[in-house]
């Protein structure tokens, strides 16, 4: 087997997650899926197809999802599992990626279901503009490291040419221009060219691991042992078990008549923030109150509409860069919120009333008389509807062992791009363990099923990043309002 972006690491590496008190599930509401006599929720003893079942219509409501989640039985898998394991992962982002890495560690093959139409890495999102060669980091800005495993995994991304070292100048940009620049430790890391191509280089070397892309994963059945996943009735393989590595509405709506309530019920006790993000690129440097700006990346503090932006160019490309300045600029979640539309579908009104207002809001932070702000040579907004949570369980996963399915993502330790690592490579690690044991004790792998949610502060800093960064923000008392999450 070649090798994968990824150390070798024995399961201990990651979490001891076996819990010591035993789970039940409900009794009154179970379907038993074995090898054997399948039984179904259906009279119809034939396997249940898109043709005799009623599509759930796209703009189902919170309220009917909500109630199909605490009403749908509870799958209960008692067939063993195959001689040669598959599990399904929903989600492409570092954490489905991770986790599908960290399982072909383990011996375990794995198809990795992603919607991205450009590439992998759901919010390590990289964005190229042709033929003008623009480039913009549209998600996760950079990350930090504070933890000894994800260390060791950055380490070896530094080794492979994967990752770099940030040293621009970062800090924090007060209404009317005054920059406060932040201490370089801990050092901030970015892809080297980007954060998508560090994401799709993840799987370059694996063996075991195969992607399909672009592909909306609509519907699961448990049947016969195993769960069937389909995208809008086409079929898209059978596994013994499935991992959740996306969240919103999306995962709320594919879980809500799954056989899965208490991963369901799990999912929907997430509360995310809605985080605008503004691509535009400049002929010159932006200037400000006092000159030219010279930093890199700034938290903004003191505008509405403005709580974070970087120069791309200069941050990806460095002194090579000598065509135009392009600019990462994100909202405050308050702002997300006022302005919220559907994601798939932005109408042109709102997309020219947030490019205006952030652009205002960028211009008062950069202490500049009001309409003197250069007009972009290029610009594009978009819509992350689920951006920053509010709340988190604090735990690495959650798995269900009787539904043989569990969630991953960096929500469940508070969000950042490490967050999202180590819980991949924790329920991957977690999955492993259990398909040795043949399930033959399914209650002592059951993970976060009952685990309640604790607020997160200071969630509207909208740089998808970062663990670590908290320490350094703390350190400036202007800064103590910020308590940044990814």
């Amino acid at each position: 087997m070649a090798p994968s972006a990824l150390p070798s690491f024995s399961s201990s590496f990651l979490f001891p997650l076996k819990t010591q008190k035993s789970f039940k599930p409900p009794k009154p509401l179970t379907i038993i899926c074995s090898s054997q006599e399948p039984k179904k929720p259906s009279k119809n003893p034939q396997r249940p197809t898109s043709r005799n079942r009623k599509r759930t219509p796209y703009g189902t409501s919170r309220r009917s999802i909500l109630k199909k989640t605490f009403t749908q039985e509870q799958v209960k898998f008692t067939a063993g599992v195959s001689a040669d394991p598959h599990v399904g992962i929903i989600g492409g982002g570092m954490a489905g990626l991770l986790c599908a890495l960290s399982l072909e560690k383990r011996g375990v093959k794995s198809t990795v279901f992603d919607t991205g139409m450009h590439g992998l890495g759901g919010r390590m999102g990289t964005r190229v503009i042709d033929p003008q060669q623009l480039i913009f980091d549209h998600a996760a800005q950079f990350f930090t490291v504070s933890d000894s495993r994800f260390s060791k995994l950055v380490d070896y991304w530094l080794e492979k040419g994967l990752v770099r070292e940030w040293q621009g100048l970062v800090g924090q940009l007060e209404l009317g221009g005054r920059f406060v620049p932040l201490p370089s430790s801990p050092p901030r890391f970015i892809g080297v060219n980007g954060m998508r191509p560090l994401a799709d280089s993840l799987l370059s070397e694996t063996s075991m691991v195969n992607v399909v892309r672009p592909c909306w994963i609509s519907k699961l059945e448990p049947f016969n042992g195993m769960w069937h996943l389909s995208e809008n009735g086409k079929p898209r393989g059978e596994f013994d078990a499935i991992v959740i590595a996306h969240n919103g509405k999306c995962a709320n709506r594919l879980l809500a008549s799954s056989g899965l309530p208490l991963i369901a019920r799990q999912m929907k006790r997430l509360d995310l923030s809605s985080i605008w993000a503004l691509l535009a690129a400049f002929e010159h440097p932006l200037p400000m109150g006092d000159g030219k700006v010279t930093f890199q990346g700034a938290f903004v503090k003191g505008v509405d509409s403005v709580s974070w932006m970087a120069n791309n160019s200069l941050k990806l490309l460095g002194s090579q860069s000598n065509g135009p300045h392009c600019w990462t600029f994100f909202s405050t979640a308050a702002y997300g919120k006022q302005n919220k539309v559907p994601q798939e579908n932005i109408p042109s009104q709102t997309a020219e009333k947030v490019k205006t207002s952030m652009l205002e809001g960028v211009e008062a932070a950069l202490g500049l008389p009001k309409g003197s702000l250069p007009r972009p040579i290029y610009s594009r907004v978009q819509l992350w509807g689920a951006a920053l949570p509010t709340n988190t369980p604090g735990i690495p996963c959650i798995f269900d062992p009787h539904g043989r399915a569990g969630i991953c993502g960096d929500w469940l330790l508070g969000s950042n791009l490490e967050s999202a690592a180590l819980s991949g490579m924790a329920l991957a690690n977690h999955i492993a363990d259990y398909l040795q044991s043949d399930g033959a004790c399914p209650e002592e792998f059951a993970v976060g099923l009952e685990k309640e949610f604790e607020a997160i502060e200071g969630h509207d800093i909208g740089q998808f990043a970062l663990a670590g960064v908290e320490s350094s923000l703390k350190q400036h008392n202007e800064m103590s309002a910020f308590q940044l999450a990814t």
